[in-house]
């Protein structure tokens, strides 16, 4: 077992759970977090829920499960390599997008515009919620009683008025600290995932071209040491050949221009990770490279006509739900009858929110479509 850093987040420095429970015994608390979130059924739906392409359009395209997975795998590998918990780092990994609306974000935007009048939404806050409150599995609280840094490290981003509200868990958005390198981590390797990812599934769908891809340097140069290596590879081989070398590019740079950042700030603990600026980072020769590739993504791949098509109608879907369950809550079901008592957009928000694609686009049907009854 590799030592952790003096800075990486250990069970001796952890601010422990809401509600105190007995040791886990055999696996330590980050080990326990993990496991609670791969068992929740937050984390199972996500098998059905957008990264790009809608859950219908193939079988082959990323989920937001798989692309979670993919998350942590590479989380798992720099914190290892940094000194960094791994359990935590992977934990949060998995946990980064159980909030997320069915659509990806067309769905998120469309709900956060229905909410505007109610509080807005806010999918890393309902990650949150949903592993606080929503989650029902134990018989001594509601959600999932994580850790402290967990927590934490879940709630990636969040307006000062939210923050406000979450008390100790909220206060580094006041305050402007940071979050443990683990934390930070993740949120840089859910960055590397997806920008690779997206250019895999965009090859995939056909929306974009290798041809295409010859005007983003970092995919550019990657190409040509396959080709170079390897002449005459072509198709899958080669697409993957090159995305695997962009990845560990990626990583390597993160890798070194971290453990600069930490070397740097004179880093010994853990608070002095949360005093400092952000230190998980990219070296400026790599940024420009990035800043093109997610240009390129957005242009070619996020605002293609065919992609816009969908997401347009995802918008739709949101609205309508959200229209008719606020004007008659005896549309939903019971138990969020019940939640709307209290708070009666919240409940449809969490409803909405913990749909996947293709139970959003059903539950449509069954409220609009003429025939539909079940």
């Amino acid at each position: 077992m590799i030592a952790l850093a003096s800075y990486a987040v250990s069970e001796s420095n952890s601010r422990g759970r809401v509600h105190a429970e007995p040791s886990p015994g055999i696996r330590s608390e980050f080990q326990r977090d993990r496991d609670r979130i791969v068992h929740c059924t937050a984390f199972r739906r996500l098998e059905y829920k957008t990264q790009v392409f809608v859950n219908h359009e193939g079988d082959l395209f990323r989920t937001r499960l798989t692309h979670s997975i993919e998350v942590a795998q590479i989380t798992r590998t720099i914190a290892r390599v940094l000194a960094l918990n791994e359990d935590f780092a992977e934990a949060i990994a998995l946990a980064h997008d159980l909030g997320h609306t069915p659509f990806g974000h067309a769905g998120q935007d469309a709900l956060n515009a229905c909410m505007k009048a109610y509080g807005g939404f806010e999918h890393n806050l309902q990650s949150l919620r949903t592993v606080d409150v929503l989650e029902e599995h134990y018989a001594a609280f509601d959600g999932l009683n994580l850790t402290h840094e967990t927590r934490e490290g879940i709630l990636k981003h969040c307006s000062r008025a939210n923050a406000a509200q979450l008390g100790e868990l909220g206060r580094r958005f006041i305050e402007g600290t940071q979050p443990s390198l683990e934390a930070q981590l993740a949120n840089l390797a859910d960055e590397i995932a997806y920008n690779n990812h997206d250019v895999d599934d965009g090859l995939r769908s056909g929306l974009i071209s290798l041809a295409d891809l010859d005007a983003v340097a970092i995919f550019a140069t990657r190409r040509r040491e396959v080709e170079a290596q390897w002449p005459g590879l072509a198709g899958r081989k080669l697409v993957h050949e090159t995305i695997r070398r962009m990845i560990n590019a990626m990583a390597l740079d993160l890798i070194d221009k971290t453990r600069s950042n930490i070397a740097a700030a004179g880093i010994v603990t853990l608070a002095d990770v949360h005093r400092a600026p952000p230190l998980v980072a990219y070296s400026d020769a790599l940024l420009p490279q990035l800043r093109e590739l997610k240009a390129f993504l957005r242009e070619k791949l996020y605002l293609h006509y065919q992609v816009l098509r969908m997401t347009d109608k995802a918008r739709r879907i949101v609205r309508d739900l959200f229209d008719a369950f606020m004007s008659d809550v005896r549309l939903l079901p019971p138990q969020y009858q019940l939640r709307a008592r209290a708070d009666q957009p919240r409940a449809i928000a969490d409803y909405i929110a913990g749909m996947t694609d293709r139970y959003a686009m059903k539950e449509h049907r069954r409220l609009f479509a003429v025939g539909e009854i079940h």
